[in-house]
């Protein structure tokens, strides 16, 4: 167990898979024995109930680390996932965008409380709020990388050359070793022409910066989170599953910490 590689989940469209990403490429990671730790930095504290936590029942979140300098380590939580963890968030992040305005160094709070639990962790996935506040800000601010996931709809593109240019404002100013991880498609349905077109335009448009691995639209990835589950615990064998594992290893490749092959690294779904 090394320096973790802190990797940002963002896209300020809301619906479009990023909750689902963040949790269950965690879940992905931790079963595949990489020490993961989830950071729920959005104010509804979706990841937070999807891994199994009540948010109201939560005494201390990521805000209290922000505001109050709480320390991170004291209120991390083990989820039912092997290897998983949580720092989880609370409706008070809400607040926190207004309390961090007045202070000298706002855009760089978050790292502060990241860069405690680098040395702790394989990863550190996260789950930004679905908008380019200051919040998810310090989020960028506090990452190696970022993923954005890009379901595979009609307004997809929508907003997306917006959060490319926060992200390079955030590069030149803020955090010039701010990596791109890549687009991840999600919501996938093979069977409409509107969500293979949107395939290849993004594909054609963003070449390289594009996941080989596209997460399809799943019953059990979608009915998981009303368990508090990942898709993993919930049901290993789901294309979900096997979706975010086939993730997690190329993620491992681009960090360097697989030596198998592209061909090696898939597991074959079965249509």
């Amino acid at each position: 167990m090394g320096t973790a590689s802190i990797i940002a989940v963002l896209n300020q469209k809301g619906g479009v898979g990023k909750t689902t990403t963040a949790i269950n490429l965690g879940a992905a990671l931790a079963v595949l024995e990489f020490k993961t730790l989830i950071i729920d930095a959005d104010p509804q504290a979706n990841a937070t109930s999807g891994v199994g936590f009540d948010p109201k029942a939560i005494k201390a979140s990521i805000y209290e680390c922000i505001i109050e300098e709480v320390k991170a380590k004291d209120i991390i939580l083990t989820t039912s996932t092997p290897n998983l963890f949580l720092l989880p968030a609370h409706i008070d992040l809400v607040g926190a965008e207004i309390e961090m305005i007045n202070l000298t160094d706002r855009e760089i709070m978050m790292r502060k409380v990241v860069e405690e639990l680098r040395d702790e962790y394989d990863f550190i996935l996260i789950d930004c709020s679905p908008s380019l506040g200051l919040v998810t800000v310090n989020s960028l601010v506090a990452s190696d990388s970022v993923i954005i996931p890009v379901q595979c709809e009609y307004f997809a593109l929508e907003g997306l050359g917006k959060l490319l240019n926060t992200i390079k404002i955030v590069q030149s100013r803020l955090n010039p070793k701010l990596d791109f991880e890549g687009i991840l498609l999600t919501m996938y349905d093979g069977r409409l022409r509107l969500s293979n077109q949107v395939v290849e335009e993004v594909k054609t448009h963003f070449q390289d910066m594009v996941f080989n691995t596209i997460i399809a639209r799943n019953t059990r990835l979608a009915e998981a989170p009303s368990f508090g589950q990942t898709v993993l615990m919930h049901d290993a064998g789901s294309t979900g599953s096997l979706n975010y594992l086939n993730l997690a290893r190329e993620v491992l490749q681009k960090n360097n910490m697989t030596t198998l092959t592209q061909d090696q690294k898939e597991i074959k779904v079965q249509e």
